[in-house]
């Protein structure tokens, strides 16, 4: 059968393959039968339907056998698609067994089909997303242990601050990475739980075995049962919807921290290269970050669509009205973004090139003033934390004026000489030896992977 034809001329840059064919019509479609061939072997475990009736409708529970375009036509009628594929699959299992027809989607209702099948969607987007996940988590410890020692220029409201690591800021991109992990892992219960509750919710239709089917249909699709059905009750989606919103986010700023170390004023980190990669149509000099503007385009859009999620909430009584719909394509497409971020994370992660020389000649920009808080600190000690400071600001001002470097001015002034040795000016304008913390953060950072890796 055919698929409607889409248009997807960027989905190889925003989407990634394996995360699309999880939500194309073939996907959907294909949840949505799962969903009803598990209920006919759970019905049947609890004797409601003949077990002869399993294997000709699990036989019609394969997508291809579907016209996804006749049901795209029909579900502008239908009002949702579990309707019409539900008629279709009636008429299908009919052809070739009559008598198994009339047990098919017993019980159920059309959110029970949709909400259910999009939880096993889910599932499948979540094992790609943790999987990623743990992979770039896993490259970034590598390059925040290569890199813990190597100094840069800090840069607070995008001016030059005192300096710091290049692997204390991937150890920070990689603790983001970490704690996402874990907002996976503590979601999942709650998540990826089966949706059955019939016309209402009550299940009334099934009588006394309701929850001896529920409990089989829950154990056949690998769900857990919740403590009831939650047709209007979307936090469990919504929730989903926020973690890949901090996912996004967070890959973001990992895209925006590598954009700006790529600009031509900084070049201190790099995308790794690759023919074709970073090009302009008209300035053959270009290296772009192409792999950062994915990043970056995805944690502009997912907080669009995340607010979809959260405005579709307060859905009326037992079934919504146009706030479900709104649902329905907006996860997915969230999922499907975070997914080409992810993937573009990687190789940006995997291919990073590092100019040190670089990051040094820029810690130098302004000769030496980037380390004025380090004399301050020390001189504070001696003659008083106002005198040093006002001392140093003087100094500092002094070095700007006569464009010299801090270390000269300072050589110069006798109220610092008198108290600091050329040795000890020396040693604190030296980056290398005002790096605070920096080193440990990169241990905590890793400590806190390996944890969650074991």
């Amino acid at each position: 059968m055919t698929e409607r034809a889409n248009n997807q001329l960027f989905d190889a840059y925003f989407t990634a393959r394996d995360m699309r064919e999880v939500f194309c019509d073939q996907g959907r479609v294909q949840a949505m039968l799962d969903f009803e061939a598990a209920l006919a072997r759970a019905e049947a475990r609890v004797g409601l339907i003949p077990q002869t009736a399993v294997a000709p409708i699990e036989a019609a529970c394969q997508a291809g056998l579907y016209d996804f375009s006749a049901l795209g036509e029909a579900i502008a009628t239908a009002g949702n698609s579990a309707i019409p594929l539900v008629k279709a699959l009636g008429k299908q299992i009919a052809g070739n067994h009559a008598e198994a027809e009339r047990y098919v989607h017993l019980g159920a209702t059309s959110q029970d089909v949709m909400d259910s099948g999009l939880v096993l969607q889910l599932r499948k987007a979540l094992e790609l997303i943790e999987s990623d996940l743990a992979q770039l988590g896993a490259i970034l410890a590598a390059q925040a242990k290569r890199y813990a020692a190597t100094p840069l220029a800090g840069r607070t409201w995008l001016q030059h601050a005192t300096p710091v690591t290049l692997g204390m800021k991937i150890a920070g991109w990689l603790g983001a990475v970490t704690r996402s992990r874990q907002r996976l892992q503590e979601l999942k219960p709650r998540l990826l739980v089966l949706q059955f509750g019939g016309a209402s919710g009550t299940l009334a239709a099934l009588g006394d075995q309701a929850l001896p089917i529920a409990q089989a249909l829950a154990e056949e699709l690998h769900l857990a049962l919740p403590d009831q059905p939650w047709h209007t009750q979307r936090d469990r989606l919504v929730e989903f919807g926020a973690v890949l919103g901090l996912i996004a986010g967070s890959l973001g700023k990992f895209g925006r921290d590598i954009s700006l170390l790529m600009q031509t004023e900084a070049s201190e980190v790099f995308e790794p290269a690759a023919p074709g990669k970073g090009g302009s149509s008209t300035m053959p000099h270009k290296r772009n970050p192409v792999g950062a503007a994915v990043l970056i385009g995805a944690a502009t859009r997912v907080p669009g669509l995340l607010s979809t999620l959260f405005s579709a909430m307060p859905q009326e009584h037992e079934r919504s009205l146009g706030l479900w719909h709104a649902e329905w394509e907006t996860l997915p497409e969230i999922c499907c973004l975070v997914s080409g971020s992810l993937k573009q994370a990687l190789l940006v992660a995997e291919g990073l090139e590092v100019d040190a020389e670089r990051m040094a000649r820029n810690l130098d920009l302004t000769q030496g003033l980037v380390l004025a808080e380090a004399v301050s600190i020390v001189l504070a000690q001696k003659v008083g934390r106002d005198t040093a400071h006002h001392l140093l600001e003087q100094c500092c001002k002094r070095a700007v004026a006569e464009h010299r470097h801090l270390r000269a001015v300072l050589g110069d002034e006798p109220q610092v000489t008198a108290q600091l040795s050329d040795a000890e000016l020396d040693r604190l304008l030296d980056p290398a030896h005002y790096l605070g913390q920096a080193q440990t953060w990169v241990e905590r950072a890793l400590a806190e992977h390996f944890a969650l890796t074991a």
